[in-house]
């Protein structure tokens, strides 16, 4: 909105042959790097402003986060805590993106999007928990009908609407990417491409949701993951450093820019209230429409594969718990008693019930989290 208002609209009509310093001004808004940079601040400040209107009203609505009884004193402790928060994560990314993006961008829309369908999975669900008081919320065909759709739908919109390169860019191999030198050698095709949408979109969505046990974790795993992948979407979208990287070059994602960095700020406030002792809990609304929105993204720049990397504590959350299930599956079939690797699954709560503090569990973890995010932005010269 700004950008068309200040720079094609403003500048463009009646400053761009004068030499005022205001008019001069305004012809910054047509940087990519200024507007996302703004559209993080944005999203920060509608964040802290609204965060405590938001999470009064949700304590007016008795709102309030259930815990299962076989977790730990220290989480009973947190019942009652407003949850669904994820909605101010939501909004706040939605305005500070339509007000610093482009609005002409696909990718833009597809990603606003997906991360809004995502949300109302995770609404419904906490809704029907919370509200409706049914402790299993949606079911799980329910919950995997949602995500299969807003997978779906991405790759309908890439199939009939964009031209979608169909490769798989694999990180270390420069061959799998298409660049200035020719086509990638992984081309495989829209219609195998979407069973690999759905892995990538599901997997992000449930292991973010998996991951949000802790105060703070999620959230501050979220701007971390968020961070690099703003800073692989620029690359991406930029002819010269995509050229210099040799990865595949994304024109079109250059406005997925501005929301990644709406995520970022977004996810910052609201770890502003979600610190310990959390003050509001971003619910299932928040956690599947931030994992949306990592795949949704790394799908549209072709990052699908780097991100493992880019959330690796949420990979490392989500396979806890299947090696869990099926480590108690298989030895209760072949012995008659189900053993676990974890005292408890996901990750987190292993850590919790081995003695160390929730504090230290998260920041541990967020080191960690760095270090994946480090990793992942050296890939990229390593080819």
């Amino acid at each position: 909105m700004f950008y068309y208002f200040l720079y094609q609209l403003v500048f463009k009509q009646y400053g761009a042959g004068s030499e005022s310093i205001f008019y001069k001004g305004l012809n910054v808004f047509q940087y990519i790097t200024f507007r996302t940079t703004w559209a993080t601040i944005t999203a920060l400040v509608i964040t802290l402003l609204f965060g405590g209107p938001v999470i009064r009203k949700l304590q007016r609505m008795k709102i309030g986060q259930e815990i299962r009884e076989e977790l730990s004193h220290e989480h009973q402790a947190k019942k009652g805590t407003p949850t669904m928060g994820g909605v101010l994560i939501l909004g706040s990314v939605f305005v500070s993106t339509v007000l610093w993006a482009r609005l002409d961008s696909l990718y833009l829309w597809l990603a606003l999007g997906a991360t809004t369908m995502f949300g109302i999975v995770g609404f419904a669900d906490d809704y029907i928990k919370i509200v409706k008081k049914r402790s299993l919320g949606l079911t799980e065909r329910q919950k995997l009908f949602g995500q299969l759709l807003t997978a779906a739908v991405v790759w309908g919109c890439l199939y009939l609407l964009s031209n979608y390169p169909w490769n798989l860019a694999i990180p270390f191999f420069k061959a799998t990417a298409i660049t200035e030198y020719g086509q990638a050698v992984t081309w495989i095709g829209p219609w195998a491409y979407l069973f690999f949408i759905i892995f990538t979109l599901l997997g992000a969505s449930n292991t973010v949701n998996l991951t949000d046990g802790m105060d703070g974790l999620a959230a501050s795993m979220t701007f971390i993951a968020m961070a690099a992948l703003t800073a692989l979407t620029y690359v991406t979208s930029d002819a010269r450093w995509s050229s210099y990287l040799d990865i595949t070059h994304k024109p079109e994602a250059a406005e997925l820019t501005v929301f990644c960095g709406s995520m970022v700020g977004a996810s910052l406030g609201f770890l502003w209230y979600n610190a310990p002792p959390a003050e509001v809990f971003m619910g299932d609304v928040g956690s599947l429409a931030i994992g949306g929105a990592l795949g949704t993204v790394a799908v549209l720049t072709k990052q699908e594969f780097l991100l493992v990397f880019i959330g690796g504590i949420f990979i490392i959350e989500g396979l806890s718990v299947m090696l869990q299930v099926g480590y108690f599956k298989f030895t209760r079939k072949t012995t008659g008693t189900g053993k676990r690797i974890f005292l408890q699954a996901p990750l987190h709560h292993h850590f919790q019930l081995a003695g160390l503090k929730e504090p230290k569990i998260v920041f541990r973890f967020v080191i960690v989290a760095i270090l994946f995010a480090l990793f992942s932005l050296s890939t990229l010269k390593l080819r």
